[in-house]
């Protein structure tokens, strides 16, 4: 269950509410849905109940409990708490969490988008700053994902001002200049330094790089030991599966979506409005490895690099760096990960559809990824409303950071043989990279196959 479906759950509990009788208000047009703030718990929460307790002439606590059991109807609702003045926190049931990997895996680098801006010009007036430039130009793309569209002018009074930075961030190359300025808040001054090259743990677009490195060279080590990811249809755990009797479990091709006609990548999946990918009027495009220390090497590069054997990522040819966001390229060659190739798409070695085996529920390193891919639409929302390209970045580091705590459950250890566990596993390896590949598009970031 995606946060949407989720806020369709609420609504509807009001709507019973006021059928019933219980309720006397008007439902509302939305229902906002988001991670539990302190004080909470479960999977999400929503303020639906402190926003009807004035029209309904009632206290929040207790228009929460009147829509409590009707939340809780939802079969992928396993538990619903009332906290706090009145909100309702929302656990969700085993397989609800997993039903996102289907989601992304079928959406592509289009998952998060929606209409929140539908129909909306937002000017924004700049001043001739690095700073603003750059932030604007993300802005362009980042509200078009919610239906919005920007026109940027150079005019007096501005109304996009972020703190310039201190020095010239060009040296940085590309890619870090451009997170050195647009992961800090706008009204923080952006911290301009050699960290952002660093290959360590301490540095967050390493992370976030690096962990979109991972998922690539996790799913070609699946295929060298002859398997895929679970098709759309087989990555729910058990009791939450739709595959029929009989049927092939093997294969992951774009037939296997559940949702008839949803393409895996969408032929207008470039933003109106964006620049080409990696072109940048103030940095301007740098050689590849620009972002890394001169005279680095793989030992330097931190613990994340230094991968266990089981682990290792073995050359199987090399591919072209940043292939994700070439806006020209043929859907072929948009997104290997939404899309394996035949060599990939090969029976599990060693089993059978009746031997693959009903699908665990999820790890709680699982569940933290699931958890932060399932809040990338919330914050792709909050960017665009609030023009601050920072809440992306920071969502995207929250994911890499559960990639890279859940990166070790992937691959079979030692004889362990492949079984719809790590099938599954791949599956949500692939939809994380999915998205850091369109979080890192959206920003301007090239997103590397190796790292």
């Amino acid at each position: 269950m995606t946060p949407v479906e989720l806020s369709r759950t609420v609504l509807r509990a009001v709507r019973c509410a006021v059928d019933v009788g219980e309720l006397s208000v008007a439902v509302p047009a939305s229902a906002v849905v988001t991670p539990p703030g302190p004080g909470g718990c479960g999977d999400y929460a929503t303020n639906v109940a402190l926003r009807l307790a004035g029209p309904a002439g009632r206290p929040a606590p207790e228009v929460a409990e009147i829509l409590r059991p009707y939340i809780a109807r939802d079969p992928a609702v396993a538990d619903v708490t009332v906290t706090g003045p009145g909100f309702l926190n929302i656990t969700l049931a085993g397989g609800a969490l997993a039903d996102l990997v289907e989601v992304v895996l079928e959406q592509g680098t289009r998952y998060g988008y929606g209409d929140t801006l539908a129909g909306q010009v937002v000017e924004l007036r700049v001043p001739y700053d690095t700073r603003a430039e750059i932030v604007a130009d993300t802005l362009v793309r980042i509200v078009a994902t919610q239906g919005g569209r920007v026109e940027v002018r150079h005019l007096e009074p501005v109304n996009l001002r972020p703190v310039p930075a201190p020095e010239d961030p060009a040296p940085l190359g590309h890619d870090a200049a451009r997170w050195a300025l647009l992961h800090p808040a706008p009204h923080d001054r952006p911290r301009i330094s050699a960290d952002h090259l660093v290959q360590r743990e301490s540095n967050p677009l390493f992370r976030v790089r690096y962990a979109h490195a991972r998922t690539r060279a996790l799913r070609r080590n699946a295929a060298a030991l002859g398997y895929t990811r679970a098709p759309f249809r087989d990555v729910r755990p058990a009791g939450r599966s739709d595959v029929p009797a009989g049927a092939d479990v093997h294969t992951g091709g774009p037939g296997d979506a559940r949702r008839a006609g949803v393409p895996l990548r969408t032929a207008g999946s470039t933003l109106p409005g964006s620049s080409s990918a990696g072109a940048d009027p103030f940095l301007g495009p740098t050689p590849a490895g620009a972002d890394l220390l001169p005279g680095s090497t793989p030992a330097e590069a931190g613990p994340f690099v230094g991968s266990a054997p089981a682990e290792a990522d073995p050359l199987l040819g090399p591919t072209s760096a940043g292939a994700d966001l070439l806006p020209g390229s043929t859907p072929a060659e948009a997104d290997p990960l939404v899309r394996p190739t035949p060599a990939e798409a090969g029976p599990l070695l060693g089993s059978t559809p009746a031997e693959a085996g009903p699908l665990p529920e999820p790890t709680p390193a699982e569940a933290d990824l699931l958890l932060a891919l399932a809040g990338y639409p919330h914050a792709l929302r909050i960017a665009a409303r609030d023009r601050g390209p920072d809440r992306l970045a920071r969502q995207l580091v929250v994911i890499a950071d559960g990639v890279l705590g859940f990166q070790h459950l992937v691959l079979p250890l030692g004889d362990e043989k492949p079984s719809a566990a790590h099938r599954a596993r791949l599956a949500l390896a692939e939809a994380a990279g999915t998205v850091l590949a369109g979080g890192l598009s959206l920003l301007g970031i090239s997103a590397p196959e190796h790292l």
